[in-house]
């Protein structure tokens, strides 16, 4: 079984994601023990932001990946509002679990494909990236 690192980086839906996590220096992070769950923002979700914008400060960069990185591992049964309302990233910040029209929603994204088994976690794509400057709010451009 892959880690997540090589997990995104074989996946069509995740191309934008892996290139931002090599030019951040992320993919060790991502190889690590864990275990972990990473919210994987989709194309979709990276076309909603300016790219350049993002390259262009590496270490808010690497805030931002460790804002969709939790340790632990939960499988999106788990994340039911009911029992859990928010989850503390790695850099600190909580993202907010709500339903929204009886969907589960992870501070400002649908998944759109969950429970994707890694060998030191779990990924869910997700169709948004997440704002560190926005924790716990529903925001959707940057």
């Amino acid at each position: 079984m892959s880690d997540i690192m090589e997990t995104i980086a074989t996946n069509e839906l995740l191309k934008t994601l892996a290139k931002t996590i090599e030019a951040a220096g992320f993919a060790e992070r991502l190889k690590g023990a864990g275990p972990f769950t990473f919210f994987a923002p989709n194309e979709e979700a990276f076309s909603k932001r300016n790219m350049d914008e993002l390259l262009k400060d590496i270490d808010k960069l690497k805030t931002k990946l460790e804002y969709h990185l939790v340790a632990g591992n939960y499988s999106q049964s788990a994340l039911d509002v009911v029992t859990i309302d928010s989850l503390v990233t790695e850099c600190g910040k909580s993202l907010s679990v709500y339903l929204d029209e009886n969907e589960v929603m992870i501070d400002n994204a649908h998944i759109v494909q969950g429970d994707i088994a890694c060998s030191n976690g779990v990924i869910h794509i997700v169709d948004n990236v997440f704002i560190t400057a926005h924790s716990g709010w529903y925001e959707t451009t940057a």
